[in-house]
């Protein structure tokens, strides 16, 4: 396809070459990814690219290259372009890469239903359940991309190595078009505050957008919680047709007024669209009553947890929206398998209960403890940690929580990252320590885990919190294989 026709009706300037240079090979952000044809786009600050990469991507075969309105000097390596080489400067490379790649696969989110879940927690859970609920209850061709990676059904779609849960646009729409070309009728997405704040979404063509809740977290990017909050709501100034939201979360209240009558609501407690009552839970799950337009259902979700009831009405709200039937909706909840990392159990020998969670902010954390304190019948041991080089004011509000909600808190490491583990604990410390309850300090996860069961008796249930599916621990640069249920599952047979 020709950059020109990429590129049209979107602000540039087209500095060395010719516009009517043909794309054969793709976009992308990193010039070790480029391969002969490709249009290379030089973000500023981009770990794999920006300016300094734009060398190595044209020896590796970029036919053009988008350059950055920031940038006052061209690199030496363009200045030098040999004849051929098309350079294009645009205001903004992230925001032309949004529409550029998903121009040149075809616009896929155009052809499929398309669910973004934006959130501080539950974006996971809800893309899962929403994943669920359409294949049980209509056979449904469902693709995911989120945390746990992009799949179709259970087919994982192989990509390059990344702890990006929304992908950059060129990897973003690139996944699309794949699952376009794969039949898929629905796509769920989980749309991070980073994700949407960097445009990886946009022109994505989004039918539902999903917000779930707003609380202290990833203050270590947006510096306030105002910042955090507006990167959020990007996804429903412009981004998607019609919203979902929680109205029993005072950001979600207010985002009525930003999409006047294309705004449907669900909530536990205030009056809302889709709503939930008569609530009664256990440890293998929650019974409710779904209320919607003067109906009543009975329904049933396979985890406990007023949160899951929650994400539970997110879910049959959007694909309500989405034309699908409703009861068959409702009815397809208490057939969800578990989602991997999130609430997911597991019993040792000796009859004690092991749930692997991936609550890591001080909300999800205090949520996950409520709920198990609701069926919990012996002590409750939490291990858990903070991940580096994140939010530092956070550690020991979760140190407190913890306390608060436990019998037995072990402090361990969770993604240190560049940080020294044992820094991060004594930050976490203070926090455990003004509630009294017994602690121990282990920084090697997989001894802490060990130790916490160990401790543990037959009526116990151990909390692994933090992690969820995440398949590895983050030391430094480094992805180092580590899972939670995983070293459960071996520590118990042991």
């Amino acid at each position: 396809m020709k950059l020109s026709e990429l590129l049209a009706g979107h602000d540039h300037e087209v500095l060395l070459g010719d516009a009517e240079t043909r794309i054969t090979a793709g976009t992308c952000f990193d010039a070790h990814r480029v391969m002969p044809g490709s249009l290379f786009i030089a973000v500023p600050g981009h770990d794999e690219g920006g300016p300094e990469a734009v060398g190595p991507a044209m020896a590796r075969g970029a036919v053009a290259v988008l350059v950055d309105a920031s940038m006052a000097d061209l690199p030496t390596a363009l200045r030098a372009a040999e004849a051929g080489m098309c350079v294009v400067r645009v205001p903004d490379t992230r925001r032309a890469a949004a529409v550029v790649t998903s121009r040149y696969y075809g616009e896929p989110g155009r052809e499929m239903n398309m669910v973004a879940v934006t959130g501080t927690n539950g974006k996971t859970s809800v893309s899962y359940m929403v994943e669920s609920v359409l294949r049980i209850a209509e056979r449904a061709r469902v693709g995911v991309i989120g945390t746990a990676g992009s799949r179709i059904g259970d087919e994982l779609i192989p990509m390059p190595r990344s702890v990006l849960t929304t992908p950059e646009s060129p990897d973003f729409q690139y996944l699309l078009g794949h699952m376009r070309d794969r039949e898929v009728s629905t796509v769920v997405l989980e749309a991070t505050s980073m994700g949407l704040l960097t445009h990886r979404v946009d022109h994505a063509f989004i039918d539902v957008g999903i917000f779930t809740n707003l609380t202290q977290d990833h203050l270590d990017d947006h510096g306030t919680m105002e910042n955090y909050r507006d990167a959020k709501l990007r996804l429903f100034q412009g981004l998607c047709r019609r919203a979902v939201v929680n109205a029993d979360d005072p950001v979600g209240a207010g985002i009525g007024a930003m999409m006047p009558g294309a705004v449907t609501t669900y909530a536990l407690d205030a009056e809302a669209d889709y709503r939930a009552s008569d609530l009664s839970m256990d440890a293998f799950g929650t019974r409710f009553t779904l209320q919607h337009a003067g109906q009543k259902y009975p329904a049933a979700i396979p985890v406990p947890g007023r949160f899951s009831v929650a994400n539970a009405l997110a879910t049959v709200a959007a694909c309500h929206l989405l034309g699908h039937d409703l009861a068959g909706l409702v009815a397809a909840l208490a057939q969800m398998p578990p989602v991997p990392g999130r609430f997911e159990r597991f019993q040792t020998a000796r009859g004690t209960s092991v749930i692997v969670d991936y609550a890591h902010s001080p909300d999800s954390l205090e949520k996950v403890l409520t709920a198990i304190r609701e069926f919990a019948t012996g002590e409750v041991i939490t291990v858990f940690g903070c991940g580096g080089d994140r939010d530092t004011t956070k550690r020991a509000q979760m140190g407190e929580i913890a306390g608060t909600l436990s019998d037995l808190v072990v402090l361990t490491s969770d993604n240190p990252r560049h940080e020294d583990p044992e820094a991060i604990l004594d930050q976490i410390t203070p926090g455990v320590l003004a509630t009294g309850t017994r602690f121990e300090r282990c920084a090697d996860r997989r001894k802490a885990i060990a130790f916490a069961l160990s401790a543990a008796g037959g009526d116990d249930i151990v909390l692994v919190a933090g992690k969820g599916s995440e398949p590895y621990q983050i030391v430094g640069e480094q992805l180092l294989a580590f899972s939670d249920m995983a070293t459960v599952r071996e520590l118990a047979a042991q």
